[in-house]
């Protein structure tokens, strides 16, 4: 990758705040936009047990699957549970150490890094804003796409509720290295898969929460 793209990386594993927010769920993370904007993470839901509207996504995976920018792992440490091989990609060492402490199999290591089983996962998840990553959902989606298993593999992707397109220039308001984020509905996220070869099989809303699942090669939707 090149520097830029190497940002978010280096943001998220020297941030202190999103360690912080990690341990002390009350801790509030937010993200300040270049342009003044204040974005606010859920950094609550990143460490509670996963809910209903969770469980639900993790229904769909009946096989391997990847859960990429995993935070603490508590999707995979449940699939582990269920007896679904699963793994975790996080570049924040806290959430790393907290991911495996709850049982789950977790790599510090960027989506865009080495990923064991490259285009053979049947089973991939962008969950809790994670669509965000970079500021380039095109690029982020292309990754993907090379990872899950062509004519079948499925990609559930958590969007915003509301239909937006936005790609910010942030930091995390206590400082530290500005890099890409965005913030992106279903529909445009469905345009923007098209355009990397991913095909979108459904999409749905439970509990305020928006999801898309997308393939690509020949197949179908697995849920």
């Amino acid at each position: 990758m090149t520097p830029a793209a190497n940002a978010p990386d280096r943001a998220w594993t020297a941030s202190s705040a999103y360690a912080k927010a990690l341990s002390d769920p009350g801790h509030a993370l937010v993200l300040r936009s270049s342009t003044g904007r204040t974005l606010l993470l859920d950094a609550a839901r990143f460490t509670a047990p996963p809910d209903p509207v969770d469980l639900a996504v993790l229904d769909r995976c009946q096989g391997p699957t990847l859960d990429l920018g995993c935070g603490p792992g508590r999707l995979v440490a449940e699939l582990a549970r269920r007896g679904v091989p699963a793994l975790g990609v996080d570049v924040a060492p806290a959430a790393v150490l907290l991911g495996r402490a709850a049982g789950a199999t977790v790599l510090r290591r960027s989506v865009f890094g080495r990923i064991p089983g490259a285009g053979r996962w049947p089973h991939a998840l962008l969950m809790d804003g994670n669509i965000g990553i970079g500021g380039d959902p095109a690029a982020l989606l292309g990754r993907v796409r090379g990872l899950i298993r062509p004519g079948g593999g499925e990609l559930v992707v958590e969007t915003e509720a509301e239909d937006v397109y936005e790609n910010h220039v942030v930091s995390f308001e206590t400082g530290g290295e500005p890099f890409g984020w965005t913030r992106i509905g279903t529909e445009a996220l469905v345009v923007v898969a098209a355009g990397v070869g991913l095909r979108a099989t459904g999409d749905w809303s439970a509990g305020g929460r928006r999801f898309a699942a997308f393939t690509w090669g020949e197949g179908g939707s697995l849920g």
